[in-house]
């Protein structure tokens, strides 16, 4: 069968960046729309963005205050009509060309959920990090240590879900943790077949604009603990 794509694209303080992610993401032919969500972005983006000329694909929605990335998300998800999703940065770390191929499992119904890994092999990846590597590896195997599965890289951006799965999903985190609280949610529902794919991966350093830091992984810890035994 085929499948409709709506990219999720929460923002904050990407001027430099996200009229070049939103024109990758518009050249891809599965995708149905694009909903962009501004999270009160303060260094002009939110101004760029209001006075851009789209095509119609594209839904601009705009924070009136700054609720994080976890509530960006939960307002663009509120508002998908695609028969999938996947969230998409604002920054160039991932290759919107990468979706081509992820979706294709959900498409030929062996998935519900689809995780591009940046740890798997086979695509470019970035040398990058060392301690953001260790902090990923850490809550991957925290992760699978409490939800008894096998994913290799839970705090990638790339997501994809049937909508129906979303539908069903409470976001409560407003900022990073909403990573691990989609993660740790689609593991407890047993039904759902989630997949792994290979992406490429071409990370920023702090100094070309990189936001999340060592500070973050407390509350993804917290939060993969948490959600292991609560809504």
């Amino acid at each position: 069968m085929s499948a409709t794509l709506s990219v999720v694209m929460p923002v904050y303080n990407e001027k430099k960046t996200v009229l070049k992610i939103i024109d990758k993401v518009l050249k891809l032919d599965i995708v149905k729309e694009l909903i962009v969500v501004d999270d009160c972005s303060t260094d002009g983006t939110r101004e760029m963005l209001k006075h851009t000329k789209f095509d119609g694909r594209v839904k601009l929605l705009l924070h009136d205050k700054n609720m994080g990335k976890g509530g960006a998300i939960r307002t663009g998800f509120k508002n998908v009509s695609g028969d999938v999703a996947v969230i998409q940065d604002a920054d160039l770390e991932y290759d919107p060309n990468e979706l081509n191929d992820m979706i294709k499992p959900i498409a030929e119904g062996v998935a519900d959920v689809v995780y591009g890994s940046r740890l798997s092999g086979g695509k470019p990846q970035r040398v990058h990090l060392f301690w953001h590597r260790v902090g990923n590896d850490f809550l991957t195997f925290l992760t699978n240590l409490l939800y008894n599965t096998t994913l290799s890289d839970v705090e990638t951006c790339y997501k994809m879900f049937k909508k129906e799965v979303i539908v069903n999903i409470n976001i409560r985190s407003n900022d990073f943790s909403v990573e691990p609280e989609l993660t740790a949610k689609v593991l407890k529902n047993k039904s759902l077949r989630i997949y792994e794919m290979p992406i490429s991966y071409y990370g920023r350093n702090y100094a070309e604009g990189k936001k999340i830091n060592w500070t973050h992984g407390f509350g993804a810890l917290w939060a993969l603990l948490k959600y292991r035994f609560v809504d």
